[in-house]
C-alpha cells in the first residue's frame, strides 16, 4: 500500500480530491464535481480561494458568482441538465454568505438533486471569539449560523480537523452521487482549518469512480405489479422527474406503445413522452389538463413512476375518485415507494419499466378506453390551439399568447425554465414538449428567482442550447443579479421578461380564497391606503440593459414573435420585454388546491369562499 504523503492545506486537499471524483453509469463517466461557484469574503478567501487559485481552472474550474443563492440555483440547474450524473460546489464566507445558501440547499433537496456546499465557519481554535458576523449563542458555543443547513441537508459535518475530511469527503461523495439519497450535501470549513496544513495520504486523491446504481426490482413486487396492472380496466401512469433522472422516457415509451396505458405527467415529469404521442395527456392534478384529470377520477390503477405525489399532482388528495383505485408505485426510493397505500415497485425507473414490459408481454388496455383518452386528447389540443392563437396580430398579448409565440419560434433542443408564479400552470396544462429536457419547471419548491441562475447552469451544462427564462416582473425584481454573470461568461441565455404589475398568481389566489388581492399589486398607495394606485413607472427593461443585456421590447403578438426569433438567434444574452394584456387567457383550474380559508370572516369574499372550500374539502380521501 503507497504510503506516501503530500503536505497541503485542508482547503487544497479538497480542492484535490473533488477534481478526482467521476460518476459512471452505463459504462459513461462523468465528473462529479464539475466545477466551484463562489463569492469570497474573510471565511473563505484565503482557504478555498487560495485553493482553487492554486490548482488552476483545469483542475477545477472557477464561477463568479453575484448572490449566494443563485450560486445554487446555477449549480441544480447544471445538475438537473445533465441528469444528476454531474455536479458543481458553492463556496461561500461566514455569516450572511452561509446563510443565504439555505433557500437553494432547500431546493435542491426537495427536488432532489446534488449541490455540494462549503460554507466558511467560525474558528475551530476558538482563537478569535467572537468573529465578524459570528452568532453567539449562550448555551451552546459550537453552534453557528451555517447548523441551520442541517435541516436541508441530504448530509451535513463541519470539520473541525484536518484528518476529519477524509472520511466526511468520502461520505459527502456517497450521497450526492446516489439517485436515492441525493440532494444538497454541506460540509462547513472553519476558516482556520481552511488555512491548516497536514500530511494527507496520497491515496486520498486517487482517482475514483462512484457508480450510479440502476437496482432491478424485487421479483415478488414485480409479480404483485404485474398482476394489478393486468387486471385494471383503466389504469393510468404518472410520470414524475424520475424518469428523467433515470433516462427512462424511451423505456416508458415502448411500455406504453406495448400496452396502451396512457400517461400523465407532474411538473417534473412533464416531456417523459413527446406531446404528440398518442397516449400523452398532458399534465396531471390542479395544474393539469382536462382529460388526465377525467382520467384520474375514474383510473382503478393509478402507477405512479418517479414521483413524490406533491398536494398539486394529487389535487390535495381530492383527485383519484374511483372508490377501488388501488396505487403501484416504480420508485428507486422506499419511502416514495409506499406513498398512498401502494404496492411498492423500489427499483431504477428505467430498469423497473423494462421488466413491466417483459411482465406485461401480450397484455394491453380495452380498445374502447384507448378511443376514450384519445378522444379527450384532441379535445384539449383544441383548447391548447385557441389558447395560444392571436386573432389579432397588432393586439397586446395575453400571458398563453405569449407561450403561442414562443411555441413557434422553439426547436426541439431548446430549454425553457421557469419556477414561479401564474407562469406554471399555463405551462403545465398548455406546453408542447418536444424532447425530455425541453421543460425544466422548479415546481418542488417554486422558488421566484430560480430561473435566470438556472438558465445559466444549463448553458454550461449545455453549451449551444438555447435556453429560455420565463419570468414575470415580481420574479425579475427578486433576483436578476447573475444576468452579470450570463454577460460576463458569454452565455446566450434568452430572457422573457413578462410585465404584469405584481404578483398575478397570488393575486388571483388571494381573490378565490377571500383575499380580494390584498398586497399582491404593484401600485402606489391610494387616498384609503392600499396599493391600488397608478401602476409604478418601474422600467424593468432598462434595468436589464443596464446589467449588459441586449434588450428588445415587444408591444404586440407580431412585434413579440419576432423578438423571439431574434433572440433565438442572438449569441448574446438577450431579454424580450413584453407587458401584457391582464384579462385571464389560461383554461380554469381542472382540478382542486387546498388552500385553508378563513373560517370566520367579516368580509363577504372571505365569507363566500369558505362556502366554496368547505364544499371541496369535504370530497378529501385517504388511501389506505
Amino acid at each position: 500500500m503507497d504510503q506516501s504523503t503530500r503536505r497541503l492545506t485542508v482547503a487544497q486537499a479538497l480542492v484535490r480530491f473533488l477534481s478526482a471524483q467521476y460518476t459512471e453509469r452505463d459504462g459513461v463517466r462523468h465528473r462529479l464535481i464539475a466545477g466551484t461557484w463562489g463569492i469570497f469574503g474573510h471565511g473563505n478567501v484565503a482557504g478555498i480561494g487560495q485553493a482553487l487559485l492554486e490548482a488552476g481552472e483545469q483542475a477545477m474550474p472557477f464561477h463568479q458568482g453575484r448572490n449566494e443563492q443563485a450560486m445554487v440555483h446555477a449549480a441544480v440547474g447544471y445538475a438537473r441538465q445533465l441528469g444528476r450524473l454531474s455536479a458543481q460546489a458553492v463556496t461561500t464566507s461566514i455569516g450572511p454568505g452561509a446563510t443565504n445558501l439555505v433557500t437553494g440547499a432547500a431546493l435542491a433537496t426537495i427536488n432532489r438533486l446534488p449541490v455540494l456546499l462549503l460554507p466558511g465557519d467560525y474558528f475551530a481554535t476558538r482563537a478569535a471569539d467572537p468573529l465578524l458576523q459570528q452568532l453567539e449563542h449562550p448555551v451552546e458555543a459550537d453552534l453557528s449560523v451555517n447548523d441551520t443547513l442541517r435541516p436541508v441537508s441530504r448530509y451535513f459535518d463541519r470539520i473541525t480537523r484536518p484528518e476529519a475530511l477524509v472520511p466526511s469527503a468520502l461520505a459527502a461523495m456517497r450521497v450526492l452521487a446516489d439517485p436515492a439519497e441525493t440532494g444538497a450535501v454541506t460540509l462547513a470549513l472553519p476558516q482556520d482549518v481552511q488555512a491548516e496544513a497536514y500530511d494527507w495520504p496520497e491515496e486520498f486523491f486517487a482517482e475514483r469512480v462512484w457508480r450510479v446504481r440502476r437496482p432491478a426490482p424485487d421479483p415478488v413486487e414485480l409479480a404483485e405489479a404485474a398482476w394489478a396492472i393486468r387486471g385494471a380496466e383503466r389504469p393510468l401512469i404518472v410520470a414524475g422527474g424520475g424518469v428523467h433522472h433515470s433516462e427512462a422516457e424511451t423505456a416508458l415509451r415502448e411500455l406504453v406503445d406495448a400496452t396502451g396505458i396512457p400517461v400523465a405527467s407532474t411538473q417534473a415529469g412533464k416531456g417523459s413522452l413527446r406531446h404528440d404521442h398518442p397516449a400523452d395527456l398532458g399534465g396531471i392534478g390542479h395544474t393539469g389538463t382536462a382529460v388526465s384529470d377525467d382520467l384520474a377520477r375514474t383510473a382503478d390503477l393509478v402507477i405512479g413512476v418517479g414521483t413524490r405525489y406533491t398536494d398539486f399532482t394529487t389535487a390535495s388528495t381530492t383527485l383519484f375518485r374511483n372508490p377501488g383505485v388501488r396505487f403501484v408505485n416504480l420508485n428507486i426510493t422506499a419511502f416514495d415507494a409506499h406513498k398512498l397505500a401502494a404496492r411498492p415497485l423500489v427499483a431504477d425507473a428505467r430498469a423497473g419499466l423494462e421488466a413491466l414490459a417483459e411482465a406485461l408481454a401480450g397484455h394491453r388496455v380495452d380498445a374502447a378506453y384507448e378511443a376514450e383518452y384519445r378522444l379527450g386528447k384532441e379535445r384539449w389540443e383544441q383548447v391548447v390551439a385557441d389558447a395560444f392563437r392571436a386573432d389579432d396580430e397588432n393586439a397586446v398579448p395575453t400571458q398563453t399568447q405569449v407561450l403561442g409565440a414562443l411555441d413557434a419560434v422553439v426547436g426541439d433542443a431548446d430549454v425553457v425554465i421557469n419556477a414561479a408564479g401564474s407562469l406554471p400552470g399555463d405551462l403545465h396544462k398548455l406546453w408542447r414538449a418536444r424532447s425530455p429536457r425541453q421543460y425544466h419547471l422548479e415546481y418542488g419548491y417554486s422558488c421566484m428567482g430560480y430561473e435566470i441562475p438556472a438558465g445559466i447552469g444549463v448553458q454550461q451544462a449545455a453549451p449551444g442550447t438555447p435556453v429560455w427564462s420565463l419570468v414575470g416582473d415580481g420574479t425579475y425584481l427578486m433576483m436578476p443579479t447573475e444576468i452579470v454573470t450570463a454577460v460576463q461568461e458569454s452565455l446566450p441565455v434568452n430572457l422573457v421578461l413578462i410585465q404584469n404589475h405584481g404578483y398575478a398568481s397570488i393575486g388571483g389566489l388571494s381573490e378565490s380564497v377571500g383575499g380580494e388581492r390584498f398586497g399582491t399589486a404593484y401600485r402606489y398607495r391610494a387616498a384609503d391606503g392600499t396599493f391600488s394606485g397608478a401602476p409604478l413607472p418601474v422600467d424593468l427593461a432598462a434595468n436589464a440593459a443596464s446589467l449588459g443585456m441586449d434588450v428588445i421590447r415587444a408591444k404586440t403578438v407580431r412585434e413579440l414573435r419576432d423578438a423571439l426569433a431574434a433572440a433565438r438567434a442572438s449569441d448574446r444574452p438577450t431579454c424580450v420585454y413584453v407587458e401584457t394584456d391582464p384579462a385571464p387567457s389560461a383554461p380554469p383550474a381542472q382540478a382542486w388546491w387546498d388552500v385553508p380559508v378563513a373560517e370566520v370572516a367579516s368580509r363577504e369574499a372571505a365569507v363566500d369562499a369558505r362556502t366554496t372550500y368547505d364544499g371541496h374539502a369535504a370530497e378529501r380521501r385517504r388511501h389506505l
